[in-house]
C-alpha cells in the first residue's frame, strides 16, 4: 500500500507549529466578570504534545492572540517556542526558523482560518480541521477527522510519529 501525499509530508516534519483558537481549543472565546479571555484545553492533544517532543520533533505555537493562559498551557506541554501577538505570522514563522535552524519546508502548521494562509501556503505540512475556513481547507495538505479543541491536534501528533516511524517506541513506555 503506497503512503498518502500527507503520510510523506508528515514524515519530514522536524517542527510543528500549532495555533491556538479554533486548533487548540474549539474555537470559543469565554470572557470571566473581570473581561479576562478564558480558554479551554482537550487533555488528548496535551499528551500527543508531550508524547511528539519526546521523539525529538520541536513544538511551537504562533498566535495572533495573546494570552497569558497560552503561555502556561506551552509551559505546561512543553513547546518552548511561543509567538503569541503576531498578526502577521510570516514574522512569527521567520523567527522560529531562525531559532530552530530549520526550512518552512520541514515544519508542520494547523491551523483553521485565512490569517493562518501565509504560512500554511510555506510549510511542507499544512494541515486544518473540518470547521476550517473553506479557503483554507481548499489549501491545506491534511484535514483532520476530529475537531479543534477535541483531538485535531492529537490526530496530527499520531500521524506525524507514525509516518517517522517513532509511534510504538512512544506508546511503549505506558505498557508495564
Amino acid at each position: 500500500m503506497q503512503p498518502t501525499e500527507s503520510f510523506v509530508r508528515a514524515s519530514k516534519v522536524k517542527v510543528m507549529i500549532f495555533d491556538v483558537d479554533g486548533v487548540l481549543t474549539d474555537g470559543t472565546l469565554t470572557y470571566d466578570a473581570d473581561g479576562e479571555v478564558t480558554k479551554t484545553f482537550y487533555v488528548l492533544d496535551g499528551l500527543g504534545i508531550q508524547m511528539l517532543n519526546k521523539t525529538g520533533v520541536k513544538t511551537a505555537i504562533i498566535s495572533a492572540r495573546n494570552s497569558p493562559i497560552v503561555v502556561k498551557r506551552a509551559k505546561d506541554l512543553g513547546i518552548h517556542h511561543v509567538h503569541q501577538g503576531m498578526h502577521d505570522k510570516r514574522v512569527a514563522l521567520a523567527t522560529l526558523l531562525q531559532e530552530t535552524g530549520v526550512t518552512a519546508e520541514e515544519c508542520g502548521y494547523i491551523g483553521d482560518d485565512v490569517i493562518d494562509l501565509p504560512l500554511l501556503l510555506r510549510v511542507g505540512f499544512a494541515v486544518t480541521v473540518p470547521t476550517g475556513h473553506a479557503e483554507v481547507q481548499h489549501r491545506a495538505h491534511y484535514v483532520t477527522r476530529a475537531a479543534g479543541g477535541r483531538g485535531a491536534v492529537r490526530e496530527v501528533c499520531d500521524m506525524i510519529m507514525r509516518a517517522q516511524g517513532t509511534y510504538e517506541s512512544v506508546l511503549a513506555q505506558y505498557f508495564g
